[in-house]
């Protein structure tokens, strides 16, 4: 038997109060809150995986990490009391949103600790993630109180934007719309990508692929928001998926509007197989390497 079980995290956290996913020495992360409270909690240096490291300013709603504990530290949760696995999640993720989130006003919430398979990746294991991007573009319809939307002077046209959006769907090398890493690709598939008003004065977008690029949704909605605004046609999507290089015309919306709102993930026989071809690096005629 393995001396070490693998658990899943389910959270959720709002995006103001960090610098992004990723730990930075001297900057509050969502991966550094996470990985020191689990350290104090299990006194063991701990290491997560996370299914999409986020930016800074975006929020989630469904983020999803692994990470690997001791298991009789696993064990030694359910001292004295019941002892299923479910009970000693409930009691780590209590512990762990306890100290993760202290001084933090609720901006971090641990939805669910449990215990996985040890072939469970959050990362390679993905089939997609899914992206919410909220605009509020009247000032009659501002709500303080919603941190989660952004907001711009200027009237949007909708329909053009999810004329435009449809371009975007399919696979393609999203160079155009990316900050590319070294030794990445820049090839994805997206799945779907819609944009409505599901009220006056709120334009909403929502986007699904097998994976994003780096800053690739917030370039998106930047160029949406530019032909939205009439600057240019929705013909302009695709002039710069053919053009194929990144293009200074493209702003970088704002990370306030932007959630992670759902990964989802294949059966459990299938999470092997997905993480290895998750893994092979991506051309035009097959599928992805990196799922950052």
């Amino acid at each position: 038997m393995s001396q070490m079980v693998r658990l899943r995290i389910d959270l959720a956290y709002r995006g103001a109060p960090f610098h992004g996913w990723a730990r930075q020495p001297g900057l509050l992360t969502v991966q550094g809150c996470l990985e020191d409270a689990l350290t104090l909690i299990t006194r063991q240096v701990v290491q997560l995986t996370v299914a999409g490291r986020t930016d800074a300013g975006v929020h989630a709603r469904g983020q999803v990490s692994h990470v690997e504990v001791p298991r009789q530290f696993w064990l030694s949760l359910s001292k004295g009391r019941a002892g299923d696995d479910e009970a000693r999640g409930q009691r780590l993720r209590a512990r762990l949103e306890g100290l993760a989130g202290r001084g933090l006003d609720g901006a971090l919430a641990i939805k669910q600790v449990r215990v996985v398979s040890d072939e469970f990746d959050a990362r390679f294991s993905a089939l997609s993630r899914t992206y919410r991007y909220l605009i509020c573009d009247d000032a009659r319809a501002v709500n303080p109180c919603r941190l989660d939307t952004t907001r711009t002077s200027s009237p949007l046209n909708a329909e053009k934007m999810q004329v435009a959006a449809q371009a975007l769907c399919g696979e393609h090398d999203f160079l155009p719309f990316a900050k590319p890493r070294e030794g990445a690709t820049t090839i994805r598939t997206l799945h779907s990508f819609t944009v409505s008003r599901p009220q006056p004065g709120i334009v909403q977008a929502m986007i699904c692929a097998d994976a994003f690029c780096h800053s690739q949704v917030r370039f998106m909605m930047g160029a949406l928001m530019e032909i939205g605004r009439g600057k240019y046609s929705p013909d302009w999507i695709g002039e710069l998926l053919a053009a194929g290089v990144r293009d200074q015309r493209v702003p970088l919306a704002a990370g306030r509007g932007l959630t992670l709102w759902e990964v989802t993930y294949p059966p459990e026989d299938e999470y092997a197989s997905q993480a290895a071809k998750a893994k092979v690096v991506r051309t035009l005629t097959n599928y992805p390497e990196d799922s950052s």
